[in-house]
């Protein structure tokens, strides 16, 4: 079955002045969407996600490279374009003056439909989304939830083809998300196209059928999230964070069972401690020969976890570092 979506070769660079540099928000970026699919953009911010996102929805034009929707050019055919996609942006615009109801039925007239067809389609998505007791009153008296099932709900109004989420639960409380997830996924299973860029490993595990991690506006790695963990070098992850006056990854790189040891930047620094992420095929007595190893060093142990590999571990293998939200 043929894409619904193709990015080739997306580049974009946003010129410098005298005093800043250029950015090369993306370099390269290319992958396909089926239809039906459950698709995600998974990267820090400032990875090239949100430009990548705007290049399909004509709001960003790229430096080079092409994007094609249903089979259409999105910058050849803009107009015909936006007519099979449909975004929920990752900043919430909805027209304070309006009243719900009012947000769906404006939107669906921009894109030409007649008033049955209007009113009928609004009833249908504010009892899919849960909102027709609140068809009345405006926006901004919503809960954060709420309004970002509103953001969905007049998205699809002119029935899309692809529904893209800029990092769609950002802001939101825990049980917020999880009810936007059941969202998503009833509109999945519905068989709608979904593209969706997030900063959330657990979102990224949970909802999307493939998996692109970007960061500095590369693509590392594409594949279903379950492929992208099992590649991982052995079957497990020991995590040790570790304060030592000499040098301890070669100690635990010597022990049965340890595949590979990577340093960790960002968080457990702080007072002398580094984190060490120690890819692993468990043996009897490996967790012991670790911290013999760190103590034979006269090292200090803060933490330690033996766990399966989980996307964070994907990102920290590809990148060395981890996603800070």
């Amino acid at each position: 079955m043929s894409a619904i979506l193709a990015v080739e070769d997306l580049v974009k660079t946003y010129r410098g002045t005298r005093k800043t540099p250029a950015v090369e928000a993306v370099r390269g970026v290319s992958f396909e969407v089926a239809p039906g699919e459950f698709f995600g953009l998974l990267g820090p911010n400032g990875a090239g996600k949100s430009t990548t996102l705007g290049c399909i929805t004509t709001l960003v034009r790229p430096t080079a490279g092409r994007v094609t929707v249903d089979g259409i050019d999105v910058m050849r055919r803009p107009t015909e374009a936006k007519r099979r996609i449909a975004v929920v942006p990752q900043t919430r615009n909805l027209d304070r003056d309006l009243t719900v109801r009012e947000v769906l039925t404006f939107h669906a007239a921009y894109f030409g439909l007649r008033k049955a067809e209007r009113e009928s389609r609004a009833d249908r998505l504010l009892a899919e989304m849960q909102l027709t007791e609140k068809a009345g009153v405006k926006p901004l008296t919503l809960s954060g939830g709420l309004q970002q099932r509103l953001l969905i709900a007049r998205a699809l109004m002119h029935d899309p083809k692809v529904l893209l989420l800029d990092e769609p639960t950002i802001g939101l409380d825990p049980q917020a998300r999880r009810l936007l997830w059941e969202t998503l996924s009833r509109l999945h299973d519905g068989g709608l196209t979904l593209i969706m860029t997030t900063h959330y490993m657990e979102e990224a595990d949970r909802l999307c059928q493939r998996l692109a991690i970007i960061d500095h506006g590369r693509i590392l790695q594409l594949d279903r999230p379950a492929a992208l963990k099992k590649a991982l070098p052995g079957g497990r992850i020991l995590d040790l964070w570790v304060r030592s006056p000499e040098p301890i990854a070669p100690r635990l790189e010597a022990l049965p069972g340890v595949l590979r040891v990577e340093k960790v930047t960002g968080t457990g620094q702080e007072d002398g401690f580094e984190r060490l992420r120690l890819f692993v095929d468990p043996k009897d007595g490996l967790l012991d020969r670790a911290l013999q190893a760190v103590q034979g060093a006269g090292g200090d142990l803060q933490h330690v976890s033996l766990t399966q590999p989980s996307l964070e571990d994907v990102y920290i293998h590809l990148t060395g570092k981890e996603l800070r939200e």
